[in-house]
């Protein structure tokens, strides 16, 4: 008899449950995936203006969220900007930002991202995340480097690029070929840190990081997740599964970018029927522009001058969409100035983690941009090529101190004069208005000054 009043006062409160406010109920912060394609270009999805690559669900996923005009990364290739958008920083400051004679991780490489550095796994672990890493790593292979020692509960993919592990005697010019042979490669697929497959098996590698992917968001449906997909495609060399070999107009590369598209309709249809998608935010972009000396296996960066390799808008500018229905209103375009490194903000600002105060964090929170509360707040992005700054934009002004045609027998070519472009009105860097305009690269050097006298570099890793 006793008990009764306990059991009372417990249905009671329970049957008030109901009505207590959202905001109040909801203690569980929103999930995050992060998909990070590899080598695409500006101009190779159907929603950025591409003629004949078929990108149905990013195209959706456009229209149901944000598409970024200007959205950039903090590198013109793989490892720097890898290592920027986990960490919210230059990589210049973790070591991480290489030279033009190591201008990625190898297999050489003796270092890699720091254990100091905090990635945007490690913080959400703080706020009870279950992380994990599918794909690409690109940012040390040695046990201390991987995912695992870097806040990420899991690991599935390659430790570096799918070019870097070829078989004796490959033939000359084996990664731009239109019909490569599995037998060329012999790349490694690694669960956590142990190897599991070798060679791995190219043409399904992105079905299989697909149904990781997938597994992962189901048997975390119940709490917080956090889920880096960094695809190995459409990096060289090229391989599609055999449902989408020879079905693109654009041939072998449309075949593979279409199975990349496929994927991401894989990942929102699973948090579709979950019942997950108002609760997670989806952010889809790629690492760097696209690698054109591939010729037809290199992908396009639209009107954009140039691409991987060099800080010509067509290397380091990317699509970007961002996908959380309920909360980003669908159909936007957004023109404002935005960076990879905006995503560790972003992330850490979502799930109530504060931001690192011990270091320098050069990303921005897009939280109010993205809810459609308030305006973008970055203004100027700067332009590494290695351990040099090539160029800054601020505003909607860029000026180049040294240009380069990314991967060229060309040296860099210093600019003095710099050169100078009004963006909006000519994204193909073709008018160079320096002459009119002098007091904007006065100031743009002043910014140039100003960043440098307080730069403290990290250690190099290469």
């Amino acid at each position: 008899m006793k008990k009764y009043p306990v059991i009372l006062l417990v249905a009671a409160i329970t049957a008030l449950l109901p009505n207590v406010p959202t905001s109040v109920r909801a203690e569980k912060p929103p999930n995050v995936v992060i998909i990070f394609a590899d080598d695409l270009g500006y101009g190779d999805l159907g929603c950025y203006g591409h003629p004949t690559i078929r990108t149905p669900n990013l195209d959706r996923m456009a229209a149901e969220g944000m598409r970024f005009t200007d959205f950039y990364v903090a590198a013109c290739v793989c490892t720097p900007s890898r290592a920027a958008l986990l960490t919210g920083r230059l990589p210049i400051r973790s070591g991480m930002s290489g030279d033009l004679r190591h201008r990625v991780q190898t297999r050489n490489s003796p270092g890699g991202l720091p254990p100091e550095e905090i990635t945007i796994a490690r913080a959400l672990k703080t706020k009870g995340y279950a992380t994990q890493a599918i794909g690409k790593w690109h940012l040390g292979h040695y046990p201390q480097n991987l995912p695992t020692a870097h806040g990420f509960d899991g690991f599935y993919g390659l430790r570096w690029s799918n070019d870097m592990e070829p078989a004796p005697g490959i033939p000359r010019g084996a990664t731009s070929s239109l019909n490569p042979k599995l037998e060329w490669w012999r790349c490694t697929l690694m669960r956590d840190d142990k190897p599991i497959e070798q060679p791995t098996d190219l043409h399904t590698l992105t079905k299989r990081y697909t149904e990781e992917a997938v597994r992962f968001i189901r048997q975390n449906r119940k709490k917080p997740f956090f889920l880096y997909f960094a695809h190995t495609y459409p990096h060289v060399p090229l391989f599609a599964s055999m449902a989408f070999q020879n079905t693109s107009p654009r041939g072998l590369y449309g075949d593979v970018v279409e199975e990349l598209d496929w994927s991401v309709g894989q990942v929102l249809n699973t948090l579709r029927k979950l019942k997950l998608d108002k609760h997670t935010l989806v952010f889809f972009t790629s690492d760097n522009g696209p690698w054109l000396v591939k010729d037809l296996v290199g992908g396009c960066a639209g009107l954009l001058q140039g691409g991987k390799g060099s800080t010509w808008e067509g290397g380091m500018r990317e699509p970007g969409i961002a996908w959380w229905p309920g909360k980003i209103k669908a159909g936007t375009v957004n023109r404002e100035l935005a960076c990879s490194m905006d995503l560790f903000n972003t992330c850490l600002t979502l799930a109530g983690v504060p931001i690192p105060a011990d270091r320098v964090i050069d990303g921005v929170d897009m939280t109010p941009m993205l809810l459609g509360k308030g305006p973008g707040q970055r203004n100027l992005m700067i332009y590494y090529n290695g351990d040099e700054v090539y160029a800054i934009r601020k505003g909607p002004y860029k000026v180049h101190f040294t240009t380069f045609a990314g991967y060229s027998k060309e040296p860099p070519e210093k600019q003095d004069p710099p050169l100078l472009f009004d963006l909006p009105h000519d994204p193909g860097e073709r008018f160079d208005i320096a002459a009119e305009h002098p007091e904007v690269v006065a100031d743009i050097q002043q910014e140039l000054a100003k960043f440098q006298a307080n730069l403290v570099p990290g250690k190099r890793q290469y």
